[in-house]
């Protein structure tokens, strides 16, 4: 499959990891894995330098409906930057089965499912349909951590 080759043919590259803000603790791995599963933990959208990216704020007033589709794009290269720190190999994963996405939403935003595309479109042209498809639930959220537009969780099969 060779995921990292996908990416560099797209022109991507995956962030560095998490940098929380200072003063912040995270007391909780990013990914689990147990037995033939990785289980990752919520993901914000990332820069290069492992520094949380923006626009910051609520999807449907501060950021933008594509804005916020960028970020659950970069939130997916951010949670594949955890899973190769964990498994070694980003070839490990054989399948995505569950991603649920929290958009940070104003209120009378309704169209979370249309901003976590950007990750599960992602997800599905790395690694196709029979091993990107997933299940899926995409949520508005009064607030997110850090003012973040998108948060993301995943469980995948690994080999």
């Amino acid at each position: 499959m060779h995921i990292e080759n996908r990416l560099a043919e797209l022109g991507l590259q995956l962030p560095e990891p998490m940098n929380p803000p200072p003063g912040v603790t995270l007391s909780f791995p990013w990914v689990r894995v147990f037995r033939d599963r990785a289980f990752v933990s919520g993901h914000g959208p990332l820069l290069p330098d492992g520094s949380l990216a923006g626009p910051f704020g609520k999807v449907g007033a501060e950021v933008t409906e594509e804005q916020a589709y960028a970020a659950a794009r970069l939130t997916a290269l951010a949670v594949l930057t955890s899973l190769k720190r964990a498994l070694g190999d980003l070839d490990r994963v054989t399948a995505w089965l569950h991603v649920f996405g929290m958009v940070n939403t104003a209120p009378g935003f309704a169209r979370t499912p249309a901003v976590v595309n950007g990750f599960s479109d992602l997800i599905v042209q790395l690694w196709g349909a029979d091993a990107g498809d997933h299940a899926r639930s995409a949520v508005g959220l009064a607030e997110l951590p850090f003012g973040i537009p998108v948060e993301i969780e995943a469980e995948v099969a690994i080999d």
